[in-house]
């Protein structure tokens, strides 16, 4: 037996699984779908009836027994009409979803894209309730049937996950991306309850820190948006349970500004204060904007009147002020507020972490979650106001 020849093969199949767990930078990593078969059991569906699904990467060395969860966004359905749409789309159908995911990011396995995280069981939560993982009802009409059971999707993912590790987990961090960022906010509190109580688990909502603000035309544009959205999809059973008891209008419990102080799991608010979604959508949505003054500004803010950069800053100070007990008073919390037209900036790797990344006080976002997360310093980061960044990475839709 000529032994050379035995080891080539073999030493190539060890390369490539090398290469697998430690791709070079740049490499995409895609990871497969799972199916929840037994979500059913519990009354787990999407809007059109198909079941939850979520995609896990698993950890390996020192991170094996950590996980982090991240829920994905895509905005809301907050009537019969636009959740009978949804439906029928990848934002309400695991079927009709793509099966492979690109992690990037916060997800990223690469050391040098993710140093942090990288070698953690990281999981995303597919989105498919329109709801923020939220409701609890059912819509029946005899002619069309709408499955809200965003809360129940969060319940079966958990428990698909706990005898995989989950249950047993060293480390946990959950977070989201807008729709998925507030969704953090609703389930941070839960999720501290499924894991051991040695447990480190804090909690990251990115771009989901939505405000219950006046728009341009003096209107309370997302504030009737979330009514709707909770009474439809039947959510105010599941927002927290302190904030509701204590409020005269315990559904706006849903934004994040009222809840917040509730949350006892250390909470991490990673958010521009130039959110384009709460800009082009809350502050300045189309029903306040007939004529379309804005529509320049809203493509590139190098093109708003000083008027209109007024108004924006406007918008920064509301977002600072919502957040200014929990900056002065959690001892836990962290915070990463810059001054980026952006939306979303934990799971885009130029974002979250990279040569030219955007920076407070020559910080990334993924050293200033780092830095809270592990507990190496005190990271509670607010920009100067624009257009003072020039480190920004302004991406506007």
């Amino acid at each position: 037996m000529n032994l050379a020849a035995v080891e080539a093969p073999l030493l190539v199949l060890l390369l490539l699984a090398a290469a697998l767990r430690w791709p070079l930078a740049g490499a995409r990593l895609l990871v497969e779908m799972t199916v929840v078969q037994n979500a059913s059991s519990i009354g787990a569906f999407c809007l059109d009836g198909s079941l939850p699904a979520y995609h896990l990467d698993r950890g390996f060395g020192a991170g094996a027994g950590n996980w982090l969860l991240q829920f994905e966004g895509g905005g809301w359905c907050n009537d019969v009409k636009s959740c009978l749409e949804r439906a029928n789309s990848r934002r309400g159908s695991t079927r009709l979803m793509n099966k492979w995911e690109d992690f990037s990011g916060i997800l990223s396995n690469n050391a040098s894209l993710n140093p942090d995280f990288y070698n953690w069981n990281r999981v995303k939560l597919r989105y498919c309730d329109g709801a923020s993982f939220g409701g609890n009802a059912l819509f029946d009409n005899g002619t069309s049937l709408l499955y809200f059971k965003g809360q129940k999707i969060w319940e079966s993912i958990i428990l698909d996950l706990l005898p995989k590790g989950l249950g047993t987990a060293r480390k946990a961090l959950l977070s989201g991306c807008s729709a998925g960022g507030l969704a953090t906010f609703l389930h941070c509190e839960n999720f501290s309850k499924y894991l051991p109580r040695n447990a480190s688990v804090k909690c990251l909502s990115d771009a989901g820190f939505f405000l219950d603000l006046r728009d341009t035309g003096l209107n309370h544009t997302m504030r009737n948006f979330y009514r709707d959205l909770v009474a439809l999809q039947g959510m105010q059973q599941n927002l927290n349970e302190d904030c509701t008891a204590a409020s005269y209008f315990p559904e706006l419990c849903i934004f994040p500004q009222y809840s917040l102080k509730y949350i006892t799991t250390p909470f991490f608010v990673l958010n521009s204060a130039y959110d384009v979604f709460q800009f082009h959508h809350g502050l300045v949505p189309p029903s306040a904007d007939l004529r379309g003054h804005w529509n320049h500004c809203k493509l590139n803010p190098a093109e708003c009147s000083e008027q209109q950069i007024q108004v924006l800053q406007g918008l920064r100070i509301s977002m600072l002020s919502a957040l200014r007990l929990f900056y002065e008073y959690s001892s836990r919390g962290g915070m990463f507020i810059n001054s980026c037209f952006a939306h979303c900036q934990s799971e885009s790797q130029d974002t979250w972490f990279g040569e030219d990344s955007p920076t407070i006080d020559d910080k990334t976002i993924a050293e200033a979650v780092g830095d809270w997360y592990f507990g190496r310093r005190n990271t509670k980061e607010i920009d100067c106001a624009y257009p003072c960044d020039s480190t920004c990475h302004n991406i506007i839709p």
